[in-house]
């Protein structure tokens, strides 16, 4: 060959390689687990394949194609059963980047029902798995049971099953197990074995993370307080368990149980958290409750105390026609929520904002003057107020009586306190607002509140409102009004009132009254 014919065929060569390098494509990073390239299997067989770099970034998701059908879109990381006819077939597995993608391509030759490879599909397999189902989403660990009496139409020996293709645990020829498997979509393939013939069947599961118990909830909400607190807890997960710290540490199974209400006489912290079967630990509900000393009246030592007056005998019950609407009221002495271990309830209902009018004669004294009166009150979740009036009446000894009335304002946001601007004989009833602020759907619901109020008379009946502390916190009234009216009432009669009024159209209220105490001198 001359030198010149030679060179040209030299050049030939590397031209047509080089073309060759060109048409092969880039270098894939998929991997495909199973099955492999030039697989004889049945159908549906399990692809279980994966990528994180797609024509050399980062892969946004994966599919997979049998010859030139349609793609199957996947996430980076999967595992498929894939139905495909008998027959050669091209598998096509891919990825996606940004701006690229990129495949893999196995040649897969698929059996028909009546092959003789031994082994037949799953549709005609004799093993029977009565849980997972097929497609199920379950949560791990999850239970497997499955049965067979003939293996490939042979008396079964054994059983196993694995996840994935991986390690096959062994179990007898019937059989009920708990597996555990991470979250994502597996294959998990149930086998059985016989004198010389093996059968199995795969089950297309998806593992989801288990649900996460409710948080626990607080019945008395974090906050500052001037007397101790009966805190209970609760969980909405059905057969949770609640275990809690009172350290501030956090809760774990090994802390305390949760058996019945926390009383909380000090400055503390609880921490909490619900447990479930089933479910992943809840997550941590927390509660600072702040004691403080309490501020409020002095009372002298001559002074005459009434105590415990929410459960004395023989209230009433009635609406007041000074409201507009309607109302009813109903009593009932309960002993949670309570802080003396027995509080009287007060339920309302009522129309067009009506007020109900709870009222008891404790005592008998024309000659007192000064008064303080100490209450705890605890005001329902949902409860519909608009004002909340807590009086004092008193006959003094002209014969006339002296009302000292008093109340949380929903109207004027503020605490309000009654005169008479007409005469004793003709008396004109007046709301003054103070300039200290209060509105009941200020105060948090589900919680004592410690109220305190003084005022004193002249034997005219002139009446100086002094002060009120609400949750220990003192605001001064110092107002002097008259408030004599002539009643005809019982010489000395002392009666106080618990009054709700409604707010809406209709509605309801529930409240409590605890340490209903009234001092005189």
């Amino acid at each position: 060959m001359s030198l010149r014919k030679y060179l040209t065929v030299k050049a030939l060569n590397l031209l047509a390689l080089a073309l060759l390098v060109c048409a092969l494509p880039a270098f894939a990073a998929v991997t495909v687990s199973t099955p492999a390239n030039g697989a004889q299997l049945t159908s549906p067989f399990s692809l279980v394949a994966s990528t994180d770099i797609c024509g050399g970034v980062s892969a946004a998701s994966m599919g997979y194609s049998i010859d030139s059908g349609s793609a199957i879109i996947e996430p980076t990381s999967f595992s498929a059963m894939v139905t495909a006819t008998p027959g050669a077939h091209v598998l096509h597995v891919k990825c996606w980047g940004q701006k690229t993608n990129d495949q893999v391509l196995l040649n897969i030759t698929v059996a028909s029902s009546t092959s003789g490879s031994g082994t037949p599909p799953a549709t005609g397999s004799d093993i029977t798995v009565k849980s997972p189902a097929n497609g199920a989403q379950i949560t791990s660990p999850f239970n497997l049971a499955a049965s067979t009496s003939t293996c490939n139409s042979q008396p079964a020996a054994a059983m196993s099953y694995s996840i994935d293709g991986g390690h096959a645990i062994t179990e007898p020829a019937s059989f009920s197990t708990s597996v555990t498997a991470n979250p994502g979509s597996h294959v998990l393939t149930v086998k059985c074995a016989g004198q010389s013939v093996t059968d199995q069947v795969a089950v297309n599961i998806h593992v989801v993370p288990p649900p996460t118990a409710a948080t626990p909830k607080f019945s008395v909400a974090a906050g500052t307080y001037t007397t101790k607190q009966v805190v209970t807890l609760s969980d909405a997960t059905a057969g949770a368990t609640i275990y809690y710290t009172l350290d501030g540490s956090g809760p774990s199974t090994s802390s305390i149980p949760y058996s019945g209400a926390i009383t909380v006489s000090n400055s503390l912290t609880i921490e909490a958290i619900a447990v479930a079967k089933g479910y992943t630990n809840s997550g941590l509900a927390r509660a600072d409750y702040v004691i403080t000393t309490p501020k409020g009246a002095t009372i002298p030592p001559n002074a005459t105390t009434e105590t415990k007056v929410q459960l004395m005998p023989n209230w009433r019950m009635k609406h007041d026609t000074g409201t507009t609407g309607s109302s009813t009221g109903a009593m009932a002495v309960v002993s949670n929520p309570s802080l003396s271990g027995e509080a009287q309830q007060f339920f309302t209902t009522f129309t067009n904002a009506g007020g109900e009018l709870y009222s008891l004669t404790y005592g008998n004294d024309s000659a007192a003057t000064h008064f303080v009166y100490d209450a705890q009150v605890w005001i329902d979740s949902g409860s519909q107020i608009a004002n909340l009036e807590m009086d004092n009446n008193q006959v003094i000894p002209n014969g006339d009586t002296v009302i000292y009335a008093f109340q949380c304002s929903g109207y004027a946001n503020a605490w309000e306190y009654t005169a008479n601007v007409g005469t004793p004989t003709a008396p004109v009833v007046k709301w003054v607002p103070s300039s200290a602020p209060c509105n009941p759907a200020n105060w948090t619901p589900n919680a004592w509140h410690h109220v305190q109020i003084t005022y004193s008379r002249d034997d005219a009946g002139n009446v100086t409102y002094e002060s009120v502390w609400l949750d220990g916190v003192e605001s001064p009234i110092n107002e002097t009004v008259n408030s004599d009216f002539t009643l005809g009432w019982a010489a000395g009669t002392l009666i106080t009132n618990f009054q709700v009024d409604g707010l809406g159209s209709n509605g309801s209220a529930t409240l409590y009254l605890d340490n209903l105490t009234i001092s005189r001198w």
